[in-house]
């Protein structure tokens, strides 16, 4: 598996990845031209060095994962870094082959490069096998989240 920075060529498969989940059915626009929202979404992403939107390719360069991580800088924990882990999705036909536990190696190990505190993530309540999969990785559920969707 490859991992790299994505590029805007790589926007129509990520939302597809996205947008192939029951949950992403509903939040997701798969249209030709994508709308483009997503495009000022990649833009601005790439352009921050706080964010590194990821796809995982397989052998003959298909991609068949993609992540976010965003770092974010704290004053607490000695004014430690933190990384959020985001928008992890697998190609369907790719799950349970071990790719999200090579993600998971791959971004721990990108997380200590950097020098990070504390690599967080959340998971929408409705997927308790990504929930399952997370304290398996030695993720804990130390915090109750909370969202206000506008």
């Amino acid at each position: 598996m490859n991992f790299r920075r994505a590029t805007e060529k790589d926007i129509y498969q990520i939302v597809s990845l996205f947008a192939d989940d029951p949950l992403g059915k509903k939040r997701e626009q798969l249209n030709k031209p994508l709308p483009e929202t997503y495009l000022n979404a990649f833009k601005a992403i790439d352009a921050d060095k706080n964010q590194e939107l990821m796809v995982v390719e397989n052998d003959n360069k298909e991609i068949i994962a993609t992540f976010q991580l965003s770092y974010i800088q704290y004053m607490n924990y000695y004014g430690g870094l933190r990384a959020q882990v985001e928008s992890v999705q697998v190609r369907k036909d790719q799950r349970g082959l071990g790719v999200g536990k090579t993600i998971f190696d791959w971004t721990i190990k990108r997380a200590k490069e950097k020098n990070v505190r504390i690599l967080q993530l959340t998971s929408d309540k409705l997927r308790p096998k990504a929930i399952n999969f997370y304290k398996k990785l030695g993720f804990i559920d130390s915090h109750e989240g909370m969202k206000m969707h506008f």
